[in-house]
């Protein structure tokens, strides 16, 4: 996109301009966009775009959010630009290696949570870490937990080993690189994991944004329940006894996942809604 030169924008004309330039390219949330993206380029939060309103910007600071906002007018995600995405209240660092964690995946955090024995630690397995957003989130919660988390990407894995390091608890949590439990030894109280659950005929019609995310992260096979079936099949020899598996799921995958499990011997034990009122999390047990 183009500004005009002939004087100083201010912070605010810059959102403005901005969030309708970026309404035009069909992004959903075009004022955040803008904000985020300024906010991100100035080293600022939010509100204090708000409290500097009419202060004006440089040329330098123009043409590199101007540049932001270009990339975002392309459908490239807001936090592929800017680096990093909010999970669980921690900053987690993300680039095109790794699925963006989304709001409604802190419902397994939760889940696994509520699992474990108060003061008691525990051992969980995280399959598809990707960014490691549900291993690193459920480390800082608990000093005495004990993760595996695994991916088969090693690029991932290197994103997620960054974020650790950068929260400190990197002590807690084994990355290992391993197609699900090909690599895995030992028992669990709890698996996890945020598997690719797209049916492959539909990532072609998802919002031009999806597409820009690894494939690896998304395509759940022609039924969207490839790895549902894969984890279901193996989960039971890294479990505990009792033991957990929680899976997020797409909105419609809950009887589906729930069958799978029980032809398989586990219990269902209940299915988590998300924010909007969708299912979003079935909760397996073992023995």
């Amino acid at each position: 996109m183009t500004f005009t030169m002939t004087k100083r924008h201010t912070i605010g004309e810059l959102i403005t301009l901005s969030a309708g330039y970026l309404e035009g390219k069909g992004c959903s949330s075009a004022r955040l966009d803008a904000e985020l993206l300024l906010a991100h380029v100035l080293g600022l939060d939010r509100l204090d775009l708000y409290l500097n309103f009419d202060k004006p910007l440089s040329i330098q600071e123009v043409d590199q959010y101007r540049r932001f906002i270009g990339r975002r007018g392309q459908r490239i995600p807001v936090a592929y630009l800017t680096g990093r995405r909010e999970f669980y209240a921690l900053p987690i660092q993300v680039n095109e290696d790794v699925l963006i964690p989304r709001p409604e995946t802190e419902f397994v955090v939760d889940k696994v949570l509520e699992l474990q024995e108060p003061a008691a630690g525990g051992k969980v397995l995280e399959l598809g870490t990707g960014s490691g957003a549900i291993a690193l989130a459920l480390a800082c919660q608990d000093p005495d937990y004990r993760i595996t988390a695994v991916d088969i990407s090693p690029e991932a894995l290197e994103v997620a080993m960054g974020n650790a390091q950068r929260l400190g608890v990197d002590h807690q949590v084994e990355f290992l690189q391993s197609d699900l439990f090909q690599r895995v030894t030992g028992t669990y109280k709890v698996i996890c994991s945020n598997p690719p659950y797209i049916r492959r005929g539909e990532l072609a019609k998802l919002a031009p944004e999806i597409g820009v995310e690894p494939s690896v992260a998304l395509d759940g096979g022609p039924d969207g329940l490839d790895f549902y079936r894969r984890i279901l099949d193996q989960a039971a020899s890294f479990l505990e006894q009792p033991g957990f598996v929680v899976l997020e799921i797409g909105w419609d995958q809950a009887e589906d996942v729930r069958s799978l499990g029980e032809k398989t011997g586990f219990t269902w034990v209940e299915t988590v809604k998300d924010y909007g009122g969708l299912d979003r999390v079935v909760v397996l047990r073992w023995m």
